[in-house]
């Protein structure tokens, strides 16, 4: 069987590719068609992360084993494409170089027969030119602040701050003030 993906770069623009890669071809496979397809080298790691219908983000599949114990994680070139998606499970999401966070939604649209004489994987359809850089992802401090400490700043009344004024001597702690 041949699984076809439209493979959609987060951006601004409508870029995507067409993918058609047999389903016994692992993820290794299918991260190798998508970067070649999008003209990147292949130097930067990558991963996909499994997710659910409504695309946020779940499990992550790496490129190399990263655990603990060596040969404990299942890695990309462990899973075949048919053990992870199929009809109700159609979605994943790949990242590409973690520095510069080329993400994409991977979505598995056709599962086909395969046609003799076509060599797989391959790009059947492309849409759309890459940007010199990745759409910025907006980390803002101020947000993250208040989204991940608002809930605690009305815990906090002036006496509690109070306590922390005006006594400088650090002696008490068991180093000097200038101790670094």
């Amino acid at each position: 069987m041949v699984y076809k993906f439209r493979v959609i770069l987060d951006a601004e623009e409508d870029i995507f590719r067409d993918i058609a890669i047999l389903a016994e071809d692992t993820l290794e496979d299918l991260h190798n068609a998508i970067f070649n397809s999008f003209g990147f080298d292949g130097m930067e790691v990558a991963s996909f992360y499994t997710c659910d219908e409504t695309w946020n983000q779940e499990d992550e599949i790496s490129m190399f084993d990263t655990g603990d114990v060596p040969g404990e994680q299942k890695v990309m070139s462990d899973y075949k494409l048919s053990d992870i998606l199929d009809e109700q499970n159609t979605k994943i999401i790949y990242v590409y170089d973690f520095i510069n966070m080329w993400t994409f939604l991977v979505e598995l649209a056709a599962i086909e027969e395969q046609v003799v004489g076509n060599i797989y994987p391959e790009t059947i359809f492309s849409h759309g030119e890459m940007p010199d850089e990745a759409l910025e992802k907006n980390f803002e401090a101020d947000d993250m602040h208040n989204d991940i400490y608002g809930e605690f700043e009305d815990d906090l009344d002036q006496d509690d701050l109070d306590m922390f004024e005006g006594d400088d001597s650090f002696e008490d702690y068991g180093f000097e003030e200038n101790w670094n």
